[in-house]
């Protein structure tokens, strides 16, 4: 809290007038960061175009706002708990969702696994990128140009992957 504090400029008894605890804090991090990526996804048009397209569109401009607030979930992970971060995270989790369900409806993503499913291997790719940031074995800046061709190879059905060459 006292960092917090310094950083923002404002004495600890304003921050814990404002925050009577650190979680508390942490939970309003939170939720101003989803918030804002909902806000983002929202403006994106994920429900016209190509399905593959929507999804870069989607990858482009969510990878940027949870890079900037990746430290917040690690230290957010301990503090508040997985639960309550996964019910922070419904309103970006609702676009991911519905992507999802238009590209299995046209045939773009496989329907052998659940909504459910995909939507939550879609996330926990997304933070496995910001975990290797975060150890050095991955840019920041090239991490959407990993992201998207490995979300595509997870969300497609089999006849859309490409068969491996024979060694």
């Amino acid at each position: 809290m006292s960092e917090v504090s310094t950083a923002s400029g404002v004495g600890r008894v304003t921050l814990y007038k404002h925050f009577a605890t650190r979680e508390l804090l942490l939970e309003a991090v939170v939720h101003r960061a989803v918030a804002d990526t909902a806000d983002a996804l929202s403006d994106l048009g994920l429900d016209t175009g190509p399905v593959e397209d929507a999804l870069e569109r989607l990858v482009r401009t969510s990878w940027p706002i949870l890079d900037r607030h990746r430290k917040v979930r690690t230290v957010a992970l301990t503090a508040i708990g997985h639960e309550a971060l996964r019910a922070h995270h419904d309103p970006a989790f609702r676009h991911v969702d519905q992507l999802i369900a238009r590209g299995q409806d046209t045939g773009s993503f496989r329907n052998d696994l659940t909504r459910d499913w995909l939507t939550a291997v879609f996330y926990a790719i997304l933070h496995a990128a910001a975990d290797e940031v975060d150890a050095g074995r991955l840019s920041s800046d090239t991490a959407a140009d990993s992201l998207i061709p490995t979300l595509l190879a997870t969300l497609r059905p089999a006849h859309h992957r490409p068969t491996p060459k024979p060694s």
